[in-house]
C-alpha cells in the first residue's frame, strides 16, 4: 500500500517559467525584501568599524627640536615662496585615530603664536601634527 501525500500530483513537475515575464535576477529578488531589514544601518556600522585608522605617533624631543629648527629656518625664507613637503597627521572625525598625509606646496606663513603652518592653498597644519618637513 502506497502512502499518498497532498502534493504528489505536482512534486515531480518541472519548475514553471513564465512566457510573459522575464526572469528576475537574484539581486533584484533580494532587493524587494530590503525594506524589511531588521537592523537598519547595521551594514554601514560594520563598514565604519572595519575602516582602519592610524594612531598618531609621539615624536621624541629630538625630533620635535629638528622640526622646530626647520620651521624657524622656513620662516626666514618665506619671501622666496619656498616649496616644501610636509607629512602631517589628520585626526578622523568619526573615530579614534586618523591618517597621515603628505603634501607638497608653497609655504605662506609660520604662525608661532597660533602654532600653525599656513600653506598657500589655504591649508593650516598645526605644528603638533607635523611628522616631517622637507
Amino acid at each position: 500500500m502506497e502512502i499518498s501525500h497532498e502534493y504528489d500530483d505536482i512534486i515531480n513537475l518541472p519548475h514553471h517559467v513564465s512566457a510573459d515575464r522575464p526572469h528576475m535576477p537574484m539581486i533584484d529578488r533580494a532587493a524587494q525584501f530590503s525594506p524589511f531589514a531588521a537592523l537598519t544601518g547595521y551594514d554601514a556600522a560594520i563598514v565604519e568599524t572595519a575602516r582602519l585608522t592610524d594612531t598618531k605617533r609621539e615624536l621624541s624631543e629630538e625630533q620635535k627640536e629638528v622640526i622646530g629648527k626647520q620651521l624657524h629656518s622656513l620662516q626666514s625664507r618665506l619671501k622666496t615662496e619656498p616649496v616644501i613637503t610636509v607629512t602631517y597627521f589628520v585626526p578622523d572625525s568619526r573615530k579614534a585615530g586618523g591618517a597621515y598625509r603628505t603634501i607638497t606646496g608653497t609655504a605662506k606663513k609660520v604662525d608661532e603664536y597660533s602654532g600653525v603652518l599656513e600653506m598657500s592653498n589655504g591649508l593650516n597644519i598645526p605644528f603638533d601634527d607635523i611628522l616631517s618637513l622637507e
